[in-house]
C-alpha cells in the first residue's frame, strides 16, 4: 500500500498529515510551536517543488508515505490515479494506492501564513500564522489520517481517492 497526501502547496497540512501517519507527533495534545516547525518539510518546500512526490518515510505497517503539492490543479490527482491504473494493468502490480486530500483541514490562518511565508517571503508574518493554523488544525488532521488509514484498509479498490470534503 502507498499513501499519498495532497494539497495546494504540499508543505503544511500534508507535512503534518505525513508526520501523524508516521507517528512522529504526539496525538494526546495540541502541538507546540517547536514541534510544528520541526516537522519534516513543514514550510520548507518552494514553488519548484509543486508536482513533485515527497517521500516522508515508511509507516508501522511497512507502507511508504508521500505528499504532493498540486497547486490549484484539479487534474493532478485524477492524472496520477489514471497513471497508477495503467501501470498496474500493464505490469500486473497489485499495490493499493491511497490519495488523501488534506486541503479541507486547512484553516484561514494557515492559508494566509502560507501566502505570506511561501508566497511573498514575509516570514515574520507568515510563520506565526502557520503555527496558529497548525495548532487549530492538528486535531482535524490527526482525525483525517486515521480516516485515511481506515478507508485504505476497508476498501476493496486498488486505487482509492479520499477527498475528505467533510473535514473542517
Amino acid at each position: 500500500m502507498i499513501y499519498i497526501y495532497d494539497d495546494y502547496a504540499g508543505t503544511h497540512s500534508t507535512a503534518l498529515a505525513a508526520a501523524y501517519h508516521l507517528n512522529k507527533l504526539p496525538t494526546d495534545r495540541k502541538l507546540t510551536k517547536e514541534e510544528i516547525l520541526n516537522v519534516d518539510y513543514f514550510n520548507k518546500l518552494t514553488k519548484k517543488d509543486f508536482g513533485k512526490m515527497v517521500f516522508h518515510g515508511i509507516d508501522e505497517d511497512g507502507h511508504p508515505v508521500y505528499s504532493i503539492g498540486r497547486k490549484r490543479s484539479k487534474l493532478v490527482v485524477p492524472a496520477l490515479k489514471q497513471l497508477s491504473t495503467i501501470l498496474q494493468e500493464r505490469y500486473g502490480q497489485e499495490e493499493k494506492i491511497i490519495f488523501s486530500n488534506t486541503s479541507p483541514t486547512v484553516p484561514f490562518a494557515m492559508t494566509m501564513g502560507g501566502f505570506f511565508s511561501r508566497g511573498i517571503h514575509i516570514d515574520f508574518i507568515g510563520v506565526p500564522l502557520l503555527v496558529l493554523g497548525a495548532k487549530q488544525a492538528c486535531g482535524t488532521i490527526q482525525h483525517l489520517v486515521e480516516h485515511t488509514k481506515q478507508t485504505a484498509k476497508s476498501s476493496t479498490k486498488e486505487i482509492v481517492v479520499v477527498d475528505n470534503k467533510n473535514f473542517k
